[in-house]
This record gives C-alpha cells, structure tokens and sequence, in this order.
C-alpha cells in the first residue's frame, strides 16, 4: 500500500514537471541540458518511472525558476502540513557537501528529536 502511494506521489511529480516545462516554454532537452540531466532520465522522471533526489530536484527547480520546495512537498520528501521546519530540512536538501545518505540520516535524527521532545512537552 505504501508503495502505490510512492509510486503516486512519483506520478504526480512528473507530471506536475511537465506541466511547469511547458509552461516555461522549454523543450525536453532544453531543460535537461540547464538541470545538467540527461533527456532520458528526465523523461523517466516525467512519466513516474524514477524518484529524483533532492539534489536532482534542486537543479531542476532552478532551471524552471520554481521553488524547490514545492518540488520537494511533490516528490513527498517534504511534508506540506510542517512549514515550520522546513527551514531545517531545506537546509540539509541543499546541502551539497552531504550524500544523500548523509542527508537522509540528518532528517531522520531531526524528526526523532522532534517526536522525543512533542512526547517530553505532553
């Protein structure tokens, strides 16, 4: 069940990509070549058959001028209910000293401090 839900979550950010290339007038290799992708990976990520990272995602935003945020929120990296950290989770996704590894741990210590002091606060 979760992974329709991913699988999803991937649908929904390839085609919200595609409708924003467009919008930007950009061809598929257009905007490949300014995200520094290849076509076919981007193409794969348009049509849902690829989960980009967030660093991916990043250099994709910046070549459409949209906000990486809204990519990360559509690519289920970022949860659109908690913008009050999404400063610190923006924060380590444009890290680009970190793997994605790295970042990924990061994240996931930094909620369970979050759980752990909600539960203290109860």
């Amino acid at each position: 069940m979760a992974r329709g839900k991913v699988g999803q979550t991937v649908e929904n950010l390839g085609d919200y990509l595609k409708e924003q290339r467009t919008n930007a007038q950009l061809s598929l290799r257009q905007l490949a070549e300014q995200a520094g992708v290849s076509n076919p990976y981007l193409s794969q990520i348009e049509r849902g058959l690829r989960r980009p990272s967030a660093e991916v995602l990043q250099q994709i935003a910046k070549a459409l001028r949209i906000s990486a945020e809204q990519l990360y929120i559509r690519a289920g990296i970022l949860s659109p209910e908690d913008h009050t950290n999404s400063s610190v989770e923006l924060a380590v996704l444009s890290d680009s000293g970190l793997t994605e590894r790295q970042k990924q741990t990061l994240l996931d210590v930094y909620a369970s401090f979050l759980v752990q002091n909600a539960a203290a606060a109860s």
